[in-house]
């Protein structure tokens, strides 16, 4: 299975993420922003966590409009898997590839911790790796990850078992304490919570490891 992580100025997981998915089985390119086009036969693109730009007008909204953007979004057009953590997940929403909007955290404070998560489906080469209603722990890092979605749209979300995540407790303020959701094909994956930081026993857990094991099987197997 061939991964590709894109790096933007201001990453920071970049490196965390394209370990993951090495560890669990991918081959994996790193990809710079100023890139205009994917490598070929690319299962995969990671976006990671970090400050893309800066964070400079909206989390994730320079980065929508870099040079590989026209090459994500056909990507994920094509059926091609995608996934979005912290930063990243802020990105797809800018880029149309996630609905919904990640605003500042409700109590105006950057959170940097553990969280545990409650995954809400398992309908996703994603999160199969788990059992409905599972509660993992998963740290935390973000200042914007309060996702917020017209009430349309979550009933949407809801009806098609769209939430991939919530929030065991809720700790930023999203709607129905949502920590993760996936596009209407469920190839695309959002989510605040960072699963690289948990895929190793040195980082100190590793419940996000089933996340990347299960995902680099499914894309081989296919």
């Amino acid at each position: 299975m061939k991964a590709a992580v894109v790096t933007f100025p201001g990453s920071n997981c970049d490196r965390d993420l394209a370990v993951a998915l090495e560890q669990a089985g991918a081959q994996v390119t790193r990809i710079w922003h100023k890139d205009d086009a994917l490598p070929e036969g690319i299962d995969l693109v990671g976006v990671p966590g970090g400050f893309s730009y800066g964070d400079y007008l909206r989390c994730g909204a320079i980065a929508a409009h870099s040079p590989i953007a026209n090459s994500l979004r056909q990507h994920a057009a094509k059926g091609g898997y995608v996934l979005g953590i912290c930063n990243g997940f802020q990105v797809l929403t800018e880029l149309g590839l996630l609905p919904g909007a990640l605003m500042r955290n409700s109590g105006l404070t950057f959170l940097c911790r553990q969280a545990q998560l409650q995954v809400t489906t398992t309908d996703s080469a994603f999160t199969a790796g788990y059992s409905k209603g599972q509660r993992i722990t998963i740290p935390v890092a973000h200042h914007d990850g309060n996702y917020q979605i017209t009430e349309d749209g979550l009933r949407q979300l809801k009806a098609e078992d769209r939430i991939a995540f919530t929030y065991a407790s809720g700790i930023n303020g999203s709607v129905n304490d949502i920590a993760g959701v996936l596009s209407e094909n469920r190839r695309v994956l959002g989510m605040m919570p960072h699963p690289e930081r948990a895929a190793d026993q040195a980082l100190g857990g590793t419940d996000g490891a089933a996340l990347f094991k299960v995902l680099v099987d499914s894309l081989v197997q296919a």
